[in-house]
């Protein structure tokens, strides 16, 4: 329901806000209390003394802990709004707190009775739709990247923002194995090329949210991070396909030769004629017949490519992603139908991925905070900044950017955000990592993208309070790097998920 506030006076709005939390809010309200001590009631007594044999309903416990869920996640967003953090920021604290970290810690009993067992399926099940759909989002975000005319700046910068951090992920996972700490019990090659994977990770739509909320999607640190993030991304998520392959118990060479094949041959099928077959579908090119029925064939689409890469032995979300960068992001209507399915998933299922994998399953109150477990977090922090930061930040200032556009495009970068998030969730459930690993990562992946905007503002401070005659310098090669990136209509990131 929406008020048309425009034209109106202070005084106006006010008294329509007041009518609107007198008529709605205030009875909705009472509604809820009243019906949330009814159940809780319901709850303490036998079934057969209950009154109704509706009290203690298994569909009432899921819609209620739904709303939860909805609900905390919305508030947590919005409150890292206002510290000028990005939203997921909000909503994945919001899933860690309605977990054993916080609500499990202050009232164990109102967290077994607003989760019970009963709902945690179908909990589960939304998370699971949530998590494909947002990676298919993320594979149509990725087909929209495109670079011209600084194509060669813009390999160096991906391959140093990929295989720096990488070099260093792989070196801190030796250091971890020399002291038997965050394995999950697979091969010990394994272990260490997903630590190194993990920490390469760029969050790209997280880095997409953060450039349009600043204003610097067309700005050359800008195109640069996505195309950096977007190629990362993909070679990333190539990288886990194999180690999932190699975590399973009784691999052998040929059979992961044979899956690495596989997989391969089922992208360039994607990528090839099921790409152009669905650029000559009419219903994708004629704005009037992309409707609900698109959407619906959409969501089929999806669901049947990740449940056919899962039967080949690769991750459903590989399949989820294949299906986005197929989409045709050139088709308006088409274009618009993912969107908005995509955003629709975005706000409305993936807070129970917050919640189902992370909010039940990292219990950070579980970790040892002795001087290991926090020497740990230090260094991984610290690695995972450091490589992130410099390594495309020289790369870039040695290719002619300038040290302010180099130090942003380093920091952007910087963002791992929901993604590392998704990786490190994969590899604890394929037992390559243990419950203290995913702990210690997951801070680093939240202390790391909640870096990004203050980094971001101290290094603008930094320039404008610099010498002068320094600040006219960066100006000048910063309005090169613009006039550089101009006349670039090919890439389009469009709105983020």
């Amino acid at each position: 329901m929406a008020f048309d506030t425009s034209g109106r006076s202070p005084g106006q709005r006010y008294r329509r806000a007041a009518a609107v939390a007198w008529a709605v809010v205030v009875p909705l309200a009472l509604i809820g209390f009243l019906a949330v001590h009814v159940m809780s009631d319901g709850a303490k007594e036998p079934l057969s003394q209950a009154g109704s044999p509706h009290r203690e309903s298994p569909t009432g416990h899921f819609l209620l802990a739904a709303a939860t869920v909805l609900v905390a996640c919305r508030i947590g967003g919005s409150l890292m709004r206002r510290l000028r953090q990005p939203a997921v920021m909000g909503e994945i604290c919001a899933g860690l707190a309605l977990g054993p970290a916080l609500l499990g810690q202050v009232s164990p009993e109102a967290a077994h009775w607003l989760f019970p067992a009963s709902s945690l399926p179908l909990l589960d099940g939304l998370a699971q739709l949530g998590l494909v759909l947002f990676m298919f989002g993320v594979g149509q975000e990725l087909a929209h990247v495109r670079m011209r005319g600084t194509l060669t700046r813009a390999v160096l910068v991906t391959h140093a923002s990929l295989l720096i951090p990488f070099a260093g992920g792989t070196a801190a996972a030796v250091a971890l194995l020399a002291t038997d700490s965050g394995t999950g019990g697979v091969r010990p090659v394994v272990f260490v090329l997903f630590v190194g994977c993990a920490l390469s990770i760029t969050a790209f739509p997280v880095l997409a949210r953060i450039l349009a909320d600043l204003g610097r999607m067309r700005t050359e640190p800008g195109r640069l991070s996505l195309f950096a993030a977007a190629v990362g991304d993909g070679v990333g998520w190539l990288v886990l396909a194999a180690l999932l392959a190699g975590a399973r118990g009784g691999a052998t060479p040929g059979g992961l030769l044979f899956d690495a094949l596989g997989t391969l041959a089922l992208v360039a099928l994607f990528l090839g004629p099921v790409r152009r077959l669905l650029r000559r579908l009419p219903a994708l090119n004629d704005g009037r017949t992309a409707d609900i029925g698109t959407t619906t064939g959409l969501v089929a689409g999806i669901a049947a490519t990740s449940a056919l890469t899962a039967a080949l032995g690769v991750h459903q979300l590989i399949g989820a992603m294949l299906a986005g960068l197929v989409w045709p992001v050139r088709r308006r209507p088409a274009d618009q139908v993912a969107r908005r399915l995509a955003r629709s998933a975005a706000s409305t299922l993936l807070p129970f991925f917050f919640f189902f994998e992370f909010g039940l399953h990292t219990d950070l109150s579980t970790l040892r905070w002795d001087g290991r477990t926090v020497l740990t977090l230090l260094g991984l922090t610290c690695l995972a900044t450091v490589t992130k930061v410099v390594g495309p930040a020289v790369t870039a200032r040695l290719t002619g950017m300038s040290w302010r556009s180099a130090y942003t495009l380093g920091v952007l970068l910087n963002a791992r955000g929901l993604t590392e998030l998704v990786v490190l969730q994969v590899g604890y459930q394929a037992g390559i990592i243990d419950e203290r690993l995913l702990g210690i990562l997951t801070l680093v992946a939240l202390i790391t993208t909640a870096m990004t905007s203050v980094l971001l503002h101290c290094g603008r401070a930094a320039s404008q309070h610099g010498p002068r005659e320094l600040r006219d310098q960066q100006d000048r090669l910063d309005q090169q790097d613009q006039r550089d990136s101009v006349g670039d209509e090919g890439m389009r990131t469009g709105q983020p998920v």
